[in-house]
Protein backbone atom coordinates (compact mmCIF):
# COMPACT_ATOMS: atom_id res chain seq x y z
CA UNK A 1 0.00 0.00 0.00
CA UNK A 2 1.62 2.83 -1.22
CA UNK A 3 1.24 6.18 0.50
CA UNK A 4 0.78 9.46 -0.86
CA UNK A 5 3.69 11.07 -1.54
CA UNK A 6 5.39 8.17 -2.89
CA UNK A 7 2.23 8.32 -5.11
CA UNK A 8 2.59 12.53 -5.91
CA UNK A 9 6.56 11.77 -6.19
CA UNK A 10 6.04 9.43 -9.35
CA UNK A 11 3.60 10.73 -10.77
CA UNK A 12 5.72 13.96 -11.45
CA UNK A 13 4.76 16.14 -8.54
CA UNK A 14 8.00 18.11 -7.82
CA UNK A 15 9.60 17.89 -10.74
CA UNK A 16 12.41 15.14 -12.43
CA UNK A 17 14.68 15.25 -9.05
CA UNK A 18 11.36 14.05 -7.16
CA UNK A 19 10.55 11.90 -9.55
CA UNK A 20 14.23 10.15 -9.00
CA UNK A 21 13.89 10.49 -5.39
CA UNK A 22 10.03 8.43 -5.54
CA UNK A 23 11.68 5.61 -7.65
CA UNK A 24 13.95 5.26 -4.85
CA UNK A 25 11.96 5.18 -2.36
CA UNK A 26 9.25 2.85 -4.33
CA UNK A 27 12.33 -0.06 -4.90
CA UNK A 28 13.45 0.16 -1.31
CA UNK A 29 9.25 0.09 -0.36
CA UNK A 30 9.23 -2.97 -2.22
CA UNK A 31 12.33 -4.51 -1.03
CA UNK A 32 11.75 -4.19 2.69
CA UNK A 33 7.88 -5.64 2.13
CA UNK A 34 9.07 -8.40 0.01
CA UNK A 35 12.27 -8.88 2.93
CA UNK A 36 9.83 -8.86 5.87
CA UNK A 37 7.53 -11.76 4.40
CA UNK A 38 10.04 -13.84 3.48
CA UNK A 39 11.65 -13.29 6.81
CA UNK A 40 8.42 -13.85 8.55
CA UNK A 41 8.33 -17.22 6.60
CA UNK A 42 11.56 -18.02 7.76
CA UNK A 43 11.32 -17.54 11.50
CA UNK A 44 9.87 -20.93 12.33
CA UNK A 45 12.56 -22.56 11.11
CA UNK A 46 14.91 -19.97 13.17
CA UNK A 47 16.63 -18.77 10.43
CA UNK A 48 16.35 -14.91 8.43
CA UNK A 49 16.89 -13.72 5.13
CA UNK A 50 20.99 -13.09 5.59
CA UNK A 51 21.46 -16.62 6.99
CA UNK A 52 19.74 -18.12 4.50
CA UNK A 53 21.78 -16.80 1.77
CA UNK A 54 25.21 -18.36 3.44
CA UNK A 55 23.55 -21.68 4.20
CA UNK A 56 22.72 -21.38 -0.14
CA UNK A 57 26.21 -20.45 -0.59
CA UNK A 58 27.48 -23.13 1.42
CA UNK A 59 26.49 -25.90 -0.90
CA UNK A 60 27.55 -24.15 -4.11
CA UNK A 61 31.10 -23.35 -2.56
CA UNK A 62 31.88 -26.71 -0.70
CA UNK A 63 33.61 -26.22 2.69
CA UNK A 64 35.00 -22.71 2.73
CA UNK A 65 36.71 -20.49 4.44
CA UNK A 66 34.99 -17.42 6.38
CA UNK A 67 37.48 -15.08 4.08
CA UNK A 68 36.21 -17.12 0.82
CA UNK A 69 32.99 -16.56 1.57
CA UNK A 70 32.99 -13.19 2.23
CA UNK A 71 34.90 -12.90 -1.14
CA UNK A 72 32.05 -14.68 -3.27
CA UNK A 73 29.46 -12.99 -0.91
CA UNK A 74 30.29 -9.54 -1.12
CA UNK A 75 29.58 -9.16 2.83
CA UNK A 76 31.77 -7.53 5.23
CA UNK A 77 34.25 -9.16 7.50
CA UNK A 78 32.56 -7.89 10.82
CA UNK A 79 28.89 -8.88 8.95
CA UNK A 80 29.83 -12.64 8.40
CA UNK A 81 31.47 -13.23 11.93
CA UNK A 82 28.03 -12.23 13.35
CA UNK A 83 26.60 -14.50 10.73
CA UNK A 84 28.25 -17.41 11.05
CA UNK A 85 28.23 -17.03 15.04
CA UNK A 86 24.39 -17.37 14.59
CA UNK A 87 24.20 -19.89 12.43
CA UNK A 88 27.03 -22.42 14.26
CA UNK A 89 24.62 -21.29 17.84
CA UNK A 90 21.99 -22.60 16.05
CA UNK A 91 23.69 -25.53 15.02
CA UNK A 92 22.91 -25.50 11.59
CA UNK A 93 26.86 -25.00 10.30
CA UNK A 94 30.02 -25.71 12.02
CA UNK A 95 33.77 -24.73 11.67
CA UNK A 96 35.87 -27.36 11.13
CA UNK A 97 39.85 -27.12 10.52
CA UNK A 98 41.10 -26.51 7.03
CA UNK A 99 42.51 -30.30 5.71
CA UNK A 100 45.09 -27.79 3.30
CA UNK A 101 46.07 -25.55 6.23
CA UNK A 102 45.66 -26.24 9.70
CA UNK A 103 45.69 -22.74 11.14
CA UNK A 104 42.38 -21.86 8.89
CA UNK A 105 38.39 -23.24 9.48
CA UNK A 106 36.18 -24.21 6.79
CA UNK A 107 32.54 -23.41 7.38
CA UNK A 108 30.25 -26.69 6.74
CA UNK A 109 26.80 -27.69 7.17
CA UNK A 110 25.89 -29.48 9.64
CA UNK A 111 22.85 -32.21 8.72
CA UNK A 112 20.40 -29.56 11.44
CA UNK A 113 21.22 -27.16 8.48
CA UNK A 114 21.24 -29.49 5.56
CA UNK A 115 17.69 -30.17 7.02
CA UNK A 116 16.39 -26.31 7.56
CA UNK A 117 17.98 -25.60 4.11
CA UNK A 118 15.35 -28.20 2.45
CA UNK A 119 12.83 -26.40 4.53
CA UNK A 120 14.04 -22.81 3.98
CA UNK A 121 13.63 -23.74 0.33
CA UNK A 122 9.90 -24.96 0.14
CA UNK A 123 9.05 -22.05 2.02
CA UNK A 124 10.80 -19.38 -0.13
CA UNK A 125 9.55 -21.24 -3.02
CA UNK A 126 5.85 -20.53 -1.53
CA UNK A 127 6.71 -16.77 -0.85
CA UNK A 128 8.38 -16.41 -3.91
CA UNK A 129 5.75 -17.41 -5.71
CA UNK A 130 3.36 -14.95 -4.01
CA UNK A 131 6.29 -12.28 -4.37
CA UNK A 132 6.85 -13.37 -8.21
CA UNK A 133 4.26 -15.61 -9.75
CA UNK A 134 2.39 -12.55 -11.10
CA UNK A 135 5.42 -11.88 -13.73
CA UNK A 136 5.38 -13.67 -16.79
CA UNK A 137 9.01 -15.52 -16.91
CA UNK A 138 9.92 -12.85 -20.22
CA UNK A 139 9.08 -9.94 -17.53
CA UNK A 140 10.49 -11.51 -14.85
CA UNK A 141 13.67 -12.11 -16.95
CA UNK A 142 13.52 -7.92 -18.01
CA UNK A 143 13.25 -7.22 -13.59
CA UNK A 144 16.92 -8.87 -13.05
CA UNK A 145 18.18 -7.37 -16.28
CA UNK A 146 16.94 -3.78 -14.92
CA UNK A 147 17.83 -4.44 -11.76
CA UNK A 148 21.34 -5.71 -12.62
CA UNK A 149 21.95 -2.48 -14.56
CA UNK A 150 20.29 -0.81 -11.78
CA UNK A 151 22.63 -2.38 -9.18
CA UNK A 152 26.10 -1.92 -11.74
CA UNK A 153 24.83 2.08 -12.45
CA UNK A 154 25.10 2.70 -8.24
CA UNK A 155 28.06 1.26 -7.33
CA UNK A 156 31.08 3.79 -6.79
CA UNK A 157 33.50 4.43 -9.62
Amino acid sequence: MRHDLLDRLLSGDGGPAADHVGLGMLLAEAHNRSRERLNEALRPLRVDVRGLTVLLALPMYGPVSQRDLIAQMGIDKSTMVRLIDELEDGGLVSRERAPQDRRAYSIVLTPRGEQTLAQARRVTGQVGDHLFGWLTEPERRRLVELLRGLAEHSAAP
